[in-house]
């Protein structure tokens, strides 16, 4: 996959934490950053599919009643 240049400012503290944890993984600050943002992105997904799981558990009966067990299982 092609990369694109994301040019970011943060404070001097923030860019040395950056480094630092980089550097106990074993990684550029690049790549650190880019795990941060692919797990941050993976957890709003995860948090989204669990909000619509209890949704559809919270209003099965109203479901089950709008279009009855015959269509269960018919999609």
């Amino acid at each position: 996959m092609p990369k694109t240049q994301l040019n970011v400012r943060v404070d001097e503290a923030t860019a040395e934490a950056a480094r630092q944890r980089a550097l106990q993984r074993g990684m550029s600050v690049n790549r650190y950053i880019e795990e941060l943002v692919q797990r941050d992105a993976g957890e709003v997904g995860h948090t989204f599919v669990e909000a619509a799981a209890d949704f559809m558990k919270q209003y099965e009966s109203v479901f089950a009643e709008e279009f009855g067990p015959e269509r269960e299982g018919n999609r």
